[in-house]
């Protein structure tokens, strides 16, 4: 709810303070007084362009401050996250646009960039007029209008998914039957390229692995002779080697008591042991070194392979890792008669989805089009439209496109007998007002709404019809605030707040300023806008006999 706007220095208003109750406010003055000023000073704090043409003359800088009062906790949590500051749940705006086009926003004392204000907009404030009734005549505002009645939020999601994993399918099916040469000679490359991998079936480290074994058997010689001398000089069969004579070493320590000699004698019985297991370790090792004779040959030839391979593709062990990459390609790329089969069968049953999702959502935009049809209809007799029906029409395309097999169109008949007709071509501006009004009053049912702002409402609007507009208005805001922007005496009689907007002029300067309305200056207000004289008695009988009705 908005609670106050201040305006300074925008267009006629030098200074002005706006104070807004709960329920219906009504905005009246004479026409160039400034009323439209209000609704540009919203449209500021709510993200809108700043035009410096509105900066009132001789000055550098408008601004506008707005305060709401804000009861929604999710709307409150995204605001303390964007770093606003709401005192008592009361949220500050304030706008400020320079002559040389620099603009400012600051939401609860937190400087913010003016698209900020824009996202937030539709959750503080929803504002209705001429171009609203502009949007009303298009064909997809009416669906939307529709499912939003019929609350098809789950009916539209379930139908979307349907359309979106049929569209990608579809997608992909088509681009699998119409591969191009390039996508061919790719598919050859991978199969071939896949295929040597799959027969060489290399591992991580094989090349390095290999050329250690090479080089261990192409040395088997040397490397015999080697061993052997180690082996022969540790522990030989016919002579004392280093084996024997480390015993006889330790042996002859034994027998003496001397600490130092037994230390001495310790280290050489460790020296024994390790120099055994030397000596077996050079045995297996001989042993191991007596190979099939044609494992050098293949080993270089396996060796000679990979390096190839390798040579040609990459780093080996790189592309081992990248080979499940590789064979997705393929497989996406394969546009072989087996896969386009299989693809067909997913198609085929993705499309059975999408139009079982399609027939329900329009079953149920049928069901809630006959209920929205008859309540507007109903509404639209209690704004002097008596013998005007709205019908909701739910046709099919013939086709899925991103909202559904239908198409929704309001038609109206404007009188009994009359054929039905497009609401684009058979209703006035005034007519369309109410329309609209009617929907409002439909749709905002058993709902909490943000701070609803009617523009215009009344064109082509009097009398009877007049006064029925003010009472559907303030059934409208027993749910919501409401402010209307009105020319009208009997819409603005049945405002629980009416401000007036005054237009002052000095010579050459003119200015407007905003005046809250109680009492025998609400009346006079109310008889100027009946008569044009707000001092003739009838006028101002009249009046008052508007308000005690309202």
């Amino acid at each position: 709810m908005i609670e106050s706007i201040s305006i300074r220095n925008l267009g006629v208003i030098a200074q002005a303070e706006l104070s807004l109750a709960p329920g219906f406010n009504a905005l009246t003055g004479e026409t160039g007084a400034g009323k439209t000023m209000v609704l540009s000073a919203l449209n500021l704090l709510l993200g809108g362009r700043a035009d410096t043409a509105v900066i009132r003359a001789g000055e550098d800088s408008l601004s506008v401050s707005g305060t709401w009062v804000i009861r929604n906790p999710l709307l409150k949590e995204e605001l303390e996250n964007l770093g606003a500051q709401l005192d008592g749940g009361e949220l500050i705006i304030t706008r400020t646009v320079n002559s040389d086009g620099r603009s400012r926003a600051i939401l609860g004392g937190t400087p913010v960039p003016i698209s900020t204000l824009s996202e937030l907009a539709e959750r503080l404030v929803a504002v209705h007029g001429q171009s609203d009734q502009q949007r009303l005549r298009s064909v997809s505002a009416q669906r939307d209008a529709l499912d939003d009645y019929g609350k098809l939020n789950a009916h539209l999601d379930a139908y979307r998914q349907a359309h979106t994993t049929y569209q990608e399918l579809q997608a992909r099916y088509e681009r699998m039957k119409s591969a191009s040469g390039q996508d061919r000679a790719r598919v050859e490359e991978l199969t071939a390229l896949l295929s040597t991998f799959e027969r060489l079936s290399p591992v991580k480290g094989e090349i390095a692995e290999l050329g250690h074994q090479i080089e261990r058997l192409s040395n088997v010689d040397n490397l015999r002779i080697a061993a052997s001398t180690a082996h022969e000089a540790i522990s030989p069969e016919d002579s004392v080697g280093a084996l024997q004579a480390l015993g006889i070493a330790r042996k002859s320590l034994d027998s003496t008591s001397d600490p130092k000699l037994q230390e001495i004698a310790s280290q050489l019985s460790d020296l024994t042991s390790l120099a055994r297991d030397i000596s077996v370790e050079l045995s297996s090792y001989l042993l191991d070194l007596e190979i099939d004779p044609q494992q050098l040959e293949a080993n270089l030839e396996r060796r000679a392979e990979l390096v190839a391979f390798e040579r040609r593709n990459g780093e080996l062990d790189a592309f081992i890792d990248g080979v499940p990459k590789l064979q997705a390609e393929l497989l996406d790329l394969d546009s072989s008669d087996e896969q386009l089969e299989k693809l067909e069968v997913q198609l085929e049953a993705s499309l059975s989805q999408l139009a079982a999702a399609a027939k329900s959502l329009s079953e149920a935009r049928r069901e809630a089009a006959q209920r929205l049809g008859h309540e507007v209809t109903t509404e639209l007799a209690e704004l002097a439209m008596v013998g005007s029906r709205l019908v909701v029409q739910v046709t099919d395309l013939g086709e899925f496109e991103a909202s559904g097999s239908d198409r929704v169109e309001f038609m109206l008949a404007a009188f009994d007998g009359a054929n039905l007709r497009p609401i684009s071509k058979a209703a006035s501006g005034g007519e369309l007002s109410r329309i609209m009004l009617a929907l409002e009053l439909v749709l905002s049912k058993d709902k909490t709404l943000p701070t609803m702002i009617f523009d215009e409402v009344d064109a082509g609007v009097g009398g009877q019809t007049a006064s029925e507009l003010g009472r559907r208005l303030a059934r409208v805001a027993t749910n919501t605030q409401v402010l209307v922007i009105t020319h009208l005496a009997q819409v603005a009689a049945f405002a629980s707040n009416q401000i007036r907007v005054l237009k002052n002029t000095q010579g050459s300067i003119t200015h407007s300023s905003v005046l809250p309305l109680s009492g025998e200056e609400r009346v006079r207000e109310l008889a100027r806008m009946l008569s044009g004289a707000p001092d003739s008695d009838v006028a101002i009988a009249h009046a008052k006999e508007l308000l005690a009705s309202s």
